[in-house]
């Protein structure tokens, strides 16, 4: 993995530990139905191994200089990690969701239920960092980042690099 994809990750995971102290309000206000739905393939115009320069081509990938890397035109609210020039993962905010209706915002107990063969993954001691449920399928997963109750992040895509993103850490950009 390059330096500069490691960095990205790294910073996205300290802003979702940072941002994880109580519940946001626009979880509590969402309307119902206004969740997009991201699948275990990725999303209609961007799919797991799909390459950077694919991607860019075709017009859905965009240089973000507010953010911490690239961008899916039409997804402000998903943020596309690449590692070798290919799509691995994909970082969900609200208000995306899985096809099982769990989004950042959702009950931990509720993702639990809709993946019950997800295996818990406990924050390394003495860390400010989130817990994980790793919901897989395959060669893909979900990764829920949670607080033991409310589910946090959502990240979706290649199982393998769901669960190094966790246990690897983070840092910033």
């Amino acid at each position: 993995m390059k330096l500069r994809q490691f960095g990205f990750i790294a910073a996205l995971l300290v802003a979702a530990s940072a941002a994880g102290s109580g519940v946001h309000p626009q979880w509590a206000t969402r309307p119902v139905g206004a969740a997009q739905v991201v699948g275990l393939d990725g999303l209609r115009n961007a799919g797991f191994g799909d390459t950077e320069e694919d991607l860019t081509r075709r017009g859905v990938l965009r240089a973000d200089e507010a953010a911490c890397g690239p961008a899916l035109f039409g997804h402000g609210s998903v943020s596309p990690i690449f590692v070798d020039g290919r799509l691995v993962l994909l970082w969900l905010d609200d208000p995306m969701s899985t096809p099982e209706g769990i989004s950042a915002g959702s009950p931990v107990g509720e993702a639990r239920a809709a993946y019950p063969g997800a295996v818990d993954l406990p924050a390394p001691p003495g860390s400010h960092r989130f817990a994980g449920l790793l919901a897989r399928d395959g060669d893909r997963a979900y990764l829920f980042l949670h607080d033991g109750v409310t589910v946090r992040e959502i990240i979706a895509g290649y199982a393998d690099w769901a669960r190094r993103l966790f246990d690897e850490g983070y840092g910033p950009c």
